[in-house]
C-alpha cells in the first residue's frame, strides 16, 4: 500500500463518518451536522423550510457518498498514476470550500450564529490540513 492509498483511505473514513452523521443524526454538533447552527432548532418549527434544509443536508450526504464510491473504485482498480490524479483532484475540489462556503460560515460565526464560536476558523484549518496532506502525499509520491 502506497502513501496515496493511505491518505485516500483516511479521507474515506472521515467522510463516511460525516455521511453517517448527516443521514442519521443531522442535528448533531459532530462532523458537518447542523446542530452547530443556532437557527437549526428554529428551522424545525417551520415544516416547509425544515423539509428544504433536510433535503439539502441529504443531498450533501449523497454527494459525499458518490465521492466515497468513486474513491473506492479508484483504490480497487486504479493504478498508482490514477490514484495520483485522484489525490490532486481532491486537492482542487476540497479547496473549493474557500471560494463559497468559508465566506458564509465565517460571516455566520462572526454574527454569533454558530456554536462553538470560532468554528469557522477550526474548520478552515482542518480543511487546509486535508489539502496539505493530499498535496504532500502527491508530491512525495511523485518524487519517490
Amino acid at each position: 500500500m502506497n502513501i496515496l492509498s493511505i491518505v485516500i483511505i483516511l479521507f474515506m473514513v472521515l467522510e463516511t463518518m460525516n455521511i453517517l452523521i448527516l443521514y442519521f443524526a443531522p442535528g448533531s454538533r459532530k462532523g458537518n451536522a447542523m446542530g452547530g447552527f443556532k437557527t437549526f432548532d428554529r428551522i424545525k418549527a417551520d415544516p416547509e423550510i425544515h423539509r428544504l434544509v433536510m433535503y439539502l443536508v441529504n443531498w450533501v450526504a449523497g454527494t459525499k457518498l458518490i465521492f466515497i464510491a468513486l474513491l473506492l473504485v479508484i483504490l480497487i482498480i486504479g493504478d498508482e498514476r490514477v490514484q495520483l490524479y485522484a489525490v490532486f483532484a481532491l486537492v482542487i475540489s476540497i479547496a473549493s470550500f474557500y471560494w463559497r462556503l468559508y465566506p458564509l460560515i465565517r460571516k455566520m460565526d462572526k454574527e454569533g450564529e454558530i456554536v462553538p464560536t470560532g468554528y469557522s476558523r477550526t474548520l478552515a484549518l482542518m480543511i487546509g490540513g486535508f489539502i496539505a496532506v493530499f498535496a504532500v502525499a502527491g508530491i512525495v509520491f511523485s518524487v519517490v
